[in-house]
């Protein structure tokens, strides 16, 4: 069987990383002082992670092996260990690298903890979820966290030229054009692996003397980059709603049709939506919440494709809508005072007399029915005493 190409691009050595520079330059200093510290390495797929795992570890003389948090089980790990305990008594390195680590649970992960701890294995683990909501705090904290970043489509380019001597060394009947690269490097958002996959299948779906971007169009549908259940899912999301809070309308709609496209569930979007117009509009145009509950219903309704022009409708609307925060504001100073005053007594005259016993204590007594007065209100005091001098609410 042919060797696949990404097998053959793969880099060798850590020189061949001419990107993740952040991080490329810190490991190299490591390497070059024989000291590799457990490591997380955070983020996109598609950014050859595990091979380099691979290269510190063949640099370091080490023993290495994989785990995967899908897959591995209980006994994969006891006998690295085990070899691992050896190695450690004849002062040999052992490097454990774990895939998808949050796919364990924090047992598992404290099963590692005591390892790492005295140094028995080097962990390198990865994940492309948020480690600090999914990653023991205890591993964490005795690692050192690299977080590797979605490529540019220039990096990839540049990638995609300087190893194309490779790739018609394994298929020399084909000549690939400089847009066709350009196409490649557009459609692989970021993923150096799906580039690779992409630029093989069209070599095989047509054997031709010339790639030519009709070939990779017709034999690659285009990523969205987004992920909805991990951190890219908030992260669109939230500049969504900046955007809006911004009054940028353009952007808006950019963010809108990001989530759309990558099939996000227009509901979760609608509600979104909802609270953003009580958050940042309300009190400025009391139409906004209106019509957001209308939009919520219509979304309901008449689901995709057809809510996309309500959600389009409406974000442009709430985009473009007078802002004020003066709710979110009296929200956070009530729940700073309540937490600070929250056994404050109730003014006697604002209490409930529901007995002769408390009638007795002129409970209401002193109470003044604002609509006996002129436009019904009547200065009196509502606060306890303690407070009764602040100001919760200002129009903003």
């Amino acid at each position: 069987m042919l060797e696949p190409l990404s097998s053959i691009l793969r880099p060798n050595k850590i020189e061949d990383f001419a990107w993740q520079k952040e991080i490329i330059s810190p490991i190299s200093s490591f390497l070059n002082s024989k000291y590799i510290p457990s490591m997380l390495f955070w983020w996109p797929a598609g950014t050859w992670k595990t091979t380099l795992a691979r290269i510190i570890a063949k640099r370091m003389d080490a023993q290495f092996r994989e785990l995967s948090g899908v897959t591995s089980k209980k006994d994969d790990l006891k006998n690295i260990i085990k070899q691992a305990e050896i190695n450690f008594n004849f002062a040999k390195n052992s490097i454990v690298f774990l895939d998808e680590i949050h796919r364990w649970n924090k047992a598992q992960q404290d099963t590692l903890l005591p390892f790492v701890e005295k140094g028995v294995i080097t962990l390198i683990w990865a994940t492309t979820e948020n480690p600090w909501f999914s990653i023991n705090n205890a591993l964490l904290s005795r690692s050192r966290t690299f977080v590797f970043k979605q490529l540019e489509k220039e990096e990839i380019f540049d990638f995609i030229k300087n190893n194309l001597e490779k790739v018609y060394k394994k298929y020399p009947n084909i000549k690939i054009n400089d847009e066709a690269l350009q196409m490649i490097s557009k459609l692989a958002n970021g993923d150096l692996r799906t580039w690779i996959n992409i630029l093989e299948a069209s070599i095989l779906h047509k054997w031709k003397w010339e790639l030519i971007l009709d070939d990779i169009q017709k034999n690659t549908q285009k990523n969205i980059y987004y992920d909805r259940d991990g951190d890219e899912h908030y992260n669109i999301i939230s500049a969504f709603i900046k955007s809006m809070r911004g009054s940028d309308v353009d952007a808006s709609i950019y963010w809108l049709q990001r989530m759309i496209k990558a099939w996000e569930d227009p509901l979760f979007i609608a509600r979104r939506m909802i609270i953003f117009a009580s958050e940042d509009i309300w009190l400025a145009n009391s139409n906004a919440l209106l019509i957001a509950n209308q939009v919520f219903d219509s979304v309901q309704k008449i689901w995709l494709p057809e809510a996309e022009f309500a959600l389009f409708h409406w974000a442009i609307y709430l985009a473009k809508s007078t802002k004020s925060n003066s709710i979110y504001k009296s929200m956070q100073s009530t729940r700073i005072a309540v937490e600070e005053y929250w056994d404050l007594e109730v003014p006697i005259h604002l209490r409930n007399a529901t007995s002769q016993f408390t009638e007795e204590l002129w409970y209401w007594a002193e109470y003044k029915y604002p609509h006996d007065y002129k436009n019904s209100q009547i200065k009196q005091q509502y606060l306890p005493d303690k407070i009764k001098w602040k100001t919760f609410f200002k129009w903003e």
